[in-house]
């Protein structure tokens, strides 16, 4: 073997370990942000876990004021929906979009329960309620933590997949598009920590 052939061998064993290198990134990149998703699948069906049982302890004192409480059950069964869809292919973008839009709609339910509950004193200073409003605003900020982190995952993998040479070799490894961000319609308020009062 001459010198030159050596050379060659040499280039095409570290443009071979390059291609490994770089599926390996975009591969690892998408497991981060998946699991990233998957924390966020927890906390909101936590999340979801409470709201029935907050609505339960709600109806004692609220019983005319029925549609509200069918609005959050309702908002609540639409999220769990949009979740399910979601966590079947964390990452797309129409799926992350029903999502959020399912979030905000329970998030505006929420808000209505919340109005009403203000009316109601007796509501207010019940132990019960107080635990589940402290329950529920924690979960929330776990909501926000675990959405940040998948965020940031999501935009890790899409500047990599993004990135020359990667972006040549991206669409032949599985990797042809961008995953998507979780934003819910909310993203500028939902900096500020939720203020759930009951």
């Amino acid at each position: 073997m001459d010198i030159s052939t050596l050379i060659i061998i040499a280039v095409l064993v570290v443009v071979v370990f390059y291609v490994i290198s770089v599926y390996n990134r975009l591969v690892a990149l998408r497991n981060r942000y998946q699991n990233g998703f998957a924390q966020i699948e927890v906390q909101l069906k936590r999340r979801y876990d409470l709201i029935p049982n907050l609505v339960e302890t709600a109806k004692a004192y609220l019983s005319h004021e029925r549609e509200t409480l069918e609005a959050v059950i309702a908002a609540r069964n639409g999220a769990v929906d949009g979740l399910k869809q979601a966590s079947q292919n964390p990452g797309d973008a129409r799926s992350m979009n029903l999502l959020a839009n399912a979030e905000g709609a329970l998030k505006n339910a929420m808000g209505r329960l919340n109005v009403t509950v203000e009316a109601y004193p007796d509501l207010k200073a019940s132990q019960n309620m107080q635990q589940l409003s402290e329950e529920l605003s924690s979960t929330e900020n776990k909501v926000a933590f675990a959405r940040q982190a998948y965020n940031d995952a999501v935009t890790a993998y899409n500047a990599y997949r993004q990135s020359f040479p990667p972006v040549v070799l991206a669409g032949a490894f599985g990797h042809g598009s961008d995953a998507a961000l979780l934003e819910f319609a909310d993203s500028a308020a939902i900096q500020d920590a939720p203020k759930v009062s009951f």
